[in-house]
């Protein structure tokens, strides 16, 4: 298993690369091979696919993420490279953790709707006193180990995407129907409609 930890911050050796490091340290310890990236807007992320879990961190200056995070988002290709990607999340900030999830983990969350978000943690500077560090990873390797429930089982398929699928080439169907019930499963659908069937196409791919 394969983690890396993308971060962005405007310091050395502060709150932000401590709470790093003790991440990477912690599942280190729980078997993952960790590598840490510090992020720029314009960098090449396809690396990232050769990575099983992403964490993704950075604090937060006047009141919105570090830039180079966000600029990742907006104008590079880190969006793209994440597709289908588990991820968790953590903010360095001095806001009361009620306040930081709703003013500033929205402005991460908002470009990961495609991903399935393990874990998501506010940490106040000085976080490695208090455990709560240890408390996010255990959370993420909870939820990054966790068999999921099969929602393909209870997926229904609708009448109109049933049709769609019988008019695709016979070669093809096997294999876009195992992508399709996968994609369903990883998103929590309980309809495999035309537009699930149009998503997971677009999402995973497809043509």
């Amino acid at each position: 298993m394969k983690a890396v930890i993308l971060y962005d911050s405007r310091s050395s050796g502060g709150s932000t690369d401590a709470v790093i490091d003790a991440i990477g340290l912690s599942l280190a310890e729980s078997g993952f091979y960790v590598e840490k990236a510090k992020c720029t807007a314009t960098a090449d992320y396809r690396f990232l696919k050769d990575f099983d879990l992403v964490v993704l961190g950075a604090p937060v200056y006047y009141f919105v993420v570090a830039s180079q995070l966000l600029g990742a988002f907006i104008y590079g290709n880190l969006k793209k490279n994440l597709k289908r990607k588990k991820v968790a999340l953590f903010l360095v900030c001095g806001s009361s953790e009620p306040v930081a999830a709703l003013l500033y983990l929205p402005q991460l969350k908002m470009h990961l709707m495609r991903n399935k978000i393990l874990a998501e943690k506010i940490f106040a500077p000085g976080a490695l006193a208090d455990g709560t560090v240890d408390s996010f990873v255990e959370e993420v390797l909870l939820q990054y180990n966790k068999v999921p429930k099969s929602r393909v089982l209870s997926a229904k398929w609708t009448d109109e995407a049933k049709e769609w699928f019988q008019t695709m080439p016979p070669f093809m169907q096997g294999k876009f129907k195992t992508m399709a019930e996968e994609y369903a499963e990883e998103m929590g659908y309980k309809e495999i409609t035309l537009e699930v069937l149009a998503e997971a196409r677009d999402n995973l791919g497809g043509t």
